[in-house]
């Protein structure tokens, strides 16, 4: 497990970041392993070779474990914000009474290389910070020694998602997109998009270079459809990220929802997760990449995750494999966390 804590996030949160097995956004400082679902134009084969120091550059890739006959397809089913059921849950989740506590806790279990579960521990404190453990007393420790592990990148989802929450989706959504970069050059004149283009360009073959690895040919700015896939892309990775780090905050979890619902190609259903009623979200591989499709589950009443699947797309030539990571959330006190007492 020590690779994929190396990668590009200390500790586990990573590997929800990259579900799918390559989701980069060019100059991203990144932010975590097995969840984006970021990418960018390059052979996977290319990037995997560049090794997890690199990665942790400008790349998430995904880590996954064992192989299932590949998901469902996830159609393309627009819809506008205000009939989304993730908008009608947000707002009662908005409107709950609020929890005790002053920290989000999230647990997640994911499948480990040799099979066994791998469990990881995030706190998400109201304050900002963030304290990471593979166990509940790594965890306390971390807390007790103030080990804050929070980056710009944290503050800046986070932020969007409140901001979503608070009413303005679409200054939230530009804040989500851009949170690791603004290489697609949302809100730029063409120039300046172009130019933001170039310099991410420009790094990564930095990065290329310094590893021993060919550059790859100049990649022109997306436009059209293609623009469109890599801005929801960006928004999936960046939303989902924060919600899997402060699932049990209530501001932070109705923003996500809002956010998510904006994306007019992810679908949204309805399932039972073990007598629960549960929301399901689906982003297709239009929006992952290419290799791979996800599948969100949410509790219908709550909207707390809990789980989360990637699977692999069925045109792909080089398909992702299925991986699933499931989460548990909960208000806690960051003083009974650093005391052991969770």
């Amino acid at each position: 497990m020590k690779n994929l804590r190396e990668v590009p996030s200390p500790g586990p949160e990573a590997y929800d970041r990259a579900r799918t097995a390559l989701h980069t956004a060019m100059t991203e400082p990144v932010a975590t392993v097995v969840r984006p679902k970021r990418w960018f134009s390059w052979p996977k084969a290319g990037v995997a070779a560049v090794g997890a120091a690199a990665v942790a550059t400008a790349v998430v890739m995904g880590t996954t474990g064992g192989t299932v006959p590949t998901g469902p397809a996830i159609e393309a089913a627009p819809q506008a914000v205000v009939e989304s059921p993730l908008v009608k849950l947000a707002s009662e989740v908005k409107a709950a009474a609020a929890l005790t506590g002053d920290s989000s806790l999230v647990i997640g279990t994911k499948t480990a290389p040799d099979g066994s579960p791998y469990v990881y521990y995030t706190v998400y404190t109201d304050k900002g910070q963030v304290f990471k453990g593979d166990s509940a007393k790594t965890l306390g420790a971390s807390a007790a020694k103030n080990e804050d592990q929070a980056r710009p990148f944290d503050a800046k989802v986070m932020a969007a998602a409140r901001l979503a929450a608070n009413g303005d989706v679409e200054k939230a959504r530009v804040a989500m997109v851009t949170a690791a970069g603004n290489a697609l050059g949302l809100g730029l004149s063409p120039a300046e998009a172009d130019k933001a283009w170039a310099d991410a360009q420009a790094e990564i073959d930095k990065m290329f270079r310094e590893h021993g690895k060919e550059v790859l040919p100049p990649r022109p700015r997306p436009t059209g459809k293609d623009l469109e896939n890599r801005i929801d892309n960006h928004l999936w990775s960046n939303a989902t990220y924060a919600l899997f780090v402060g699932a049990a905050n209530a501001e932070i979890r109705a923003g996500v929802l809002k956010l998510l619902a904006t994306i007019k190609e992810a679908t949204v259903g309805e399932t039972d997760v073990d007598g629960q009623r549960a929301l399901t979200i689906g982003a297709s591989p239009d929006i992952l990449g290419g290799d791979a499709s996800a599948k969100l589950t949410i509790n219908a009443d709550n909207g707390l995750p809990i789980r989360d699947e990637t699977f692999p797309a069925e045109n792909s030539p080089n398909p992702s494999k299925y991986a699933v990571v499931t989460y548990k959330s909960s208000r806690v006190n960051l003083a009974d966390v650093a005391a052991g007492k969770i």
